[in-house]
């Protein structure tokens, strides 16, 4: 067997179990979708524009309504997270513990930021009949001038 298809083949599982724990049926279109988020085995941060992008180069193209639609129904799985950097672009995150994001201004990608760093020691509280269900922390990076 081609290393190749190996790495296919092992890819395809991989997506296939990681939309099977969440429990997705795995289409042909998640499944094309699925393997270029976690085939590898690694986070991605991904934008729709750029999933449709790698997927429309694949033997199994599928359309931007589809990546839009899938990357909402992974997120409802608990599958991804959607990170909003301004009111115009999403990334999606395929990381789901909280997590602090760089956003690099410049180049206008999202990386991870060390956990670490980064302490919340206080929150307000949320209006009567509410509460918090997560935190953004994005920090914005530009090169200096």
């Amino acid at each position: 067997m081609s290393e190749q298809l190996f790495d296919k083949t092992q890819a395809k599982s991989r997506a296939t179990t990681w939309l099977s724990g969440a429990g997705l049926r795995p289409t042909r279109q998640r499944l094309t979708l699925a393997t270029y988020l976690v085939g590898d085995g690694h986070n991605r941060h991904v934008t729709a524009e750029s999933l449709h992008e790698a997927a429309s180069k694949s033997d199994e193209p599928v359309s931007l309504a589809t990546v839009y639609n899938t990357l909402r129904a992974f997120c409802d799985a608990g599958l991804m997270t959607e990170v909003t950097v301004d009111g115009n672009r999403s990334y999606f995150d395929t990381r789901t513990d909280d997590h602090p994001h760089y956003f690099w201004e410049d180049e206008g990608r999202i990386t991870d930021a060390p956990t670490d760093s980064v302490r919340i020691e206080s929150l307000p509280t949320p209006p009567e009949g509410s509460e918090i269900s997560k935190i953004d922390v994005v920090i914005r990076l530009r090169k200096k001038r």
